[in-house]
């Protein structure tokens, strides 16, 4: 913590004797509810408008439907119909419409930590269809728009002959982050929205779909010095272009908890995920399944990594996610 920067570090988090150890419970305000979002103010949208160099506008979101079957099995694809009330009228609804199946923005309800619960500490017993606490409206009032800071790490990789491996749900470690900055020759700033191109969507869609296939996708590695890293650089954000953010499954992970160690809670899928350190304990809104491939090419053609980003999900009082609807401006 600096007078600068007033907020603490997150070995500081670790070490805290003010509240929850390891946490950031506290630090925007008792009764908060939109954690790192904080970081974007009012000044770093404003100083974000010096991004956008032509006004050409980039399409970060998948359709609705864009995967069928789902990737993960109880996210259905919608079932849109289209109906009249007479032959000058058109109308039309969706059912059973899943908010984080496709490019999506994961809430604060999201995930607990089974030791610590969920940010902020709020009482689970309260996150319900209709509540407010936590809920992704909360997000939808605020709205996000701020600067946007495509890292473009599949591309980076690729630059060393060392391709990313998907198939191996490889985790993507803090030195890469760093050195694609530097190739980019991109800096981040307090407030950010990191836009991570890993370049598993484009991976993904080259494979005939086989519904019974595991899936895999290489994301950031689920580790204590990521979570310190989007901690420390104060990103508001953070959204990739795969299924997770993190690698997944989280089979490689040393994040461990208390309670699947002592045998309270049974091991299960959400083991070692770094979701349970993002969301809960450092109140990080998570974007997954943004589709990055024009963005990555637009940028590079122009030689500059930093654009502006808006997103805004659905006004779902007490949601716990929500399409995304985000857009670049550059």
């Amino acid at each position: 913590m600096t007078t600068a920067d007033p907020f603490p570090t997150y070995a500081d988090l670790c070490a805290r004797t003010d509240g929850r150890a390891g946490t950031a419970w506290g630090v925007f305000g008792a009764d908060d509810e939109l954690g790192t979002l904080n970081h974007l103010t009012p000044e770093r949208t404003l100083a974000a408008l010096s991004s956008v160099r032509t006004g050409r506008v980039v399409n970060l979101n998948l359709g609705l439907d864009a995967f069928s079957p789902p990737l993960i099995a109880h996210r259905g694809t919608p079932e849109h119909t289209v109906f009249g009330l007479n032959a000058y009228h058109r109308d039309d609804r969706l059912d059973g419409l899943f908010p984080q199946a496709s490019t999506q923005l994961d809430g604060l309800r999201h995930f607990a930590h089974p030791d610590f619960g969920f940010y902020n500490g709020v009482d689970g017993g309260e996150l319900r269809a209709g509540t407010d606490v936590l809920g992704i409206q909360n997000v939808a009032e605020r709205g996000i728009v701020g600067r946007g800071v495509l890292l473009d790490v599949a591309s980076y990789r690729e630059s060393i002959g060392a391709p990313i491996d998907h198939a191996a749900a490889e985790g993507i470690p803090v030195a890469d982050l760093e050195a694609t900055l530097r190739r980019q020759g991109s800096e981040l700033r307090a407030g950010d929205v990191l836009l991570l191109r890993t370049g598993w969507l484009a991976w993904f869609r080259s494979l005939p779909r086989d519904p019974d296939a595991p899936l895999r996708s290489a994301g950031l590695e689920a580790s204590e010095e990521v979570a310190a890293w989007l901690w420390d650089r104060r990103i508001a954000v953070a959204a990739a272009d795969n299924v997770a953010l993190e690698a997944w499954p989280a089979t490689a992970s040393r994040l461990a908890t208390r309670a699947e160690q002592s045998g309270v809670l049974e091991r299960s899928s959400h083991s070692g995920m770094l979701h349970r350190v993002l969301i809960p304990l450092l109140g990080l809104t998570i974007g997954e399944l943004w589709d990055l491939e024009e963005l990555a090419a637009a940028c590079h053609a122009r030689g500059a990594f930093d654009l502006l980003v808006t997103a805004e999900p659905l006004a779902v009082r007490g949601g716990v996610g929500s399409p995304a609807n985000a857009l670049a401006v550059l």
